[in-house]
């Protein structure tokens, strides 16, 4: 726990940059969250660093959105530097429900947006974990975080 805290500090940090005062979640209780998840994952076998930390924003959004669907009038500011507004008002549970359409139509995409988003991490990690180059991780943030505007954008008028 002691190497891997301030990593998981700083991906939960990044949650909260834009939270709205009253959030009964910080990054503390988020990363304990997500921990309490790891050790009841008792049949998954972690690879390495990059595939750790994958599953680890994978919990963080989870948690995320259970805790939207339990405060249902907690908006959250989501900025994925769209184009023209970079930020629309939104709460977790809406922007899992538009990662979710976006996975039906462009799965690696919309993973690219949890690794980048929820996990934090650079190009060049999600290009290992998706076995790509960065170049496509880049295309697929552009695509994806375009069209995920388009849809909260349209979601919050």
């Amino acid at each position: 726990m002691q190497a891997v805290y301030p990593n998981l500090h700083r991906m939960a940090e990044a949650h909260f940059r834009s939270e709205r005062p009253g959030s009964l979640l910080q990054p503390t209780a988020l990363i304990h969250e997500v921990w309490l998840k790891l050790i009841a994952l008792r049949s998954v076998e972690i690879e390495d660093r990059l595939h750790f930390f994958s599953v680890c924003s994978l919990f963080m959004r989870r948690i995320l959105v259970d805790e939207a669907r339990r405060r249902r009038v907690h908006a959250r500011a989501v900025d994925l530097n769209a184009p023209r507004a970079g930020r629309i008002d939104t709460d977790a549970l809406e922007l899992s429900r538009a990662l979710e359409r976006l996975e039906e139509a462009q799965p690696r995409a919309a993973r690219v947006i949890e690794l980048r988003y929820f996990g934090g991490m650079s190009f060049e990690e999600i290009a290992e974990v998706l076995n790509v180059s960065p170049v496509t991780v880049k295309r697929d943030w552009m695509a994806a975080r375009a069209w995920l505007y388009s849809q909260l954008a349209g979601a919050s008028v």
